[in-house]
């Protein structure tokens, strides 16, 4: 059965006080990542929001061991601690996080990641993804969606984003998982059975991030399930090839009742002036991924 909000453990490995934006999803997703992972773990980061949330030493609102290391590395680094780990005795004791952004990840870090998959090293990679590169100035990556406006895309993307689940999927590891930051029982689920996997297990976590997409700091939660709501983010995993949706995705395909991508591009700046055919693409995008996601679900039940 899914985790109840009321039943998530009450203690807190994210302390109070950091130096995130107001508004960042990030924390909400971090607080369910180490609650289902019982503090018992060692984090690896990249330069990041994360590392700004986190704080540098000797000063960290969080309350794990942490290594941060350069832009491309993180599944490296990864890899090294999970060896590290294991030659202590130590690997069943502490389980090795490596936690990066969408541009760590999908573009910057993915041949690290890649190569940590095709060898199935031993740890969970969790994608928190908040649509570009958000510490270094809202430049776009390879994760942001068509239509957005950025530094580097004044008048909008051109391109939809990569499906990094997906690509993950295509190296054949045990567990590849999709979640918002803003269902955090959700998170709480995936990250904990993730846990009890050996292998390369990866997460993929949409966080709505207020200053880069343009909307009210208090309107976090509410966007992050507009863009589930809609289809844009969905909700599934992948176990042993064996697909299904969970959470808010599973009562939506059973419903058939989404939302138009129109109303979630409408409450944020980052969309301003982006015109009526091009959200018509990004709608029709959406529809034939959602039918694809439906379809496999029903084929894996």
């Amino acid at each position: 059965m899914p985790t109840k909000i009321l039943d998530l453990p009450v203690t807190e490995r994210v302390l109070s006080g950091n130096r995130a934006c107001a508004g960042c999803g990030i924390g909400i997703g971090l607080r369910a990542i180490t609650k289902a992972l019982d503090g018992r773990m060692v984090m690896t980061v990249p330069a990041s929001c994360l590392t700004v949330l986190g704080g540098m030493y000797p000063i960290s609102s969080v309350d794990v061991p942490w290594v941060n290391v350069a832009f491309p590395s993180t599944a490296a680094a990864a890899s090294g601690l999970a060896a590290g780990l294991r030659a202590m005795g130590k690997a069943d004791e502490m389980t090795v996080l490596a936690m990066a952004g969408d541009g760590g990840t999908g573009d910057i870090g993915i041949q690290a990641l890649s190569g940590a998959a095709e060898r199935n090293d031993d740890f969970i990679y969790l994608c928190y993804d908040n649509e570009a590169y958000m510490n270094t100035g809202t430049q776009r990556s390879g994760l942001t969606p068509a239509g957005a406006r950025t530094t580097t895309t004044w008048s909008g993307k051109r391109e939809n984003p990569k499906d990094m689940p997906r690509i993950m999927e295509a190296h054949g590891i045990p567990y590849v998982a999709s979640t918002s930051a803003v269902y955090p029982t959700d998170v709480y689920d995936k990250v904990a059975k993730a846990r009890t996997i050996h292998g390369l297990r990866y997460v993929h976590m949409n966080v709505p991030c207020p200053s880069g997409w343009g909307f009210d700091p208090k309107d976090t939660v509410r966007l992050g399930k507009m863009a589930v709501d809609a289809g844009l983010v969905v909700l599934y995993e992948v176990e042993d090839g064996v697909f299904r949706l969970t959470g808010r995705s599973a009562a939506l395909a059973k419903s058939g009742k989404r939302t138009p991508v129109a109303d979630y591009i409408a409450t944020q700046g980052r969309f301003r002036g982006m015109p009526d055919g091009s959200v018509d693409e990004v709608q029709a995008w959406v529809d034939a991924r959602w039918d694809g996601y439906v379809r496999r679900d029903t084929a894996g039940r």
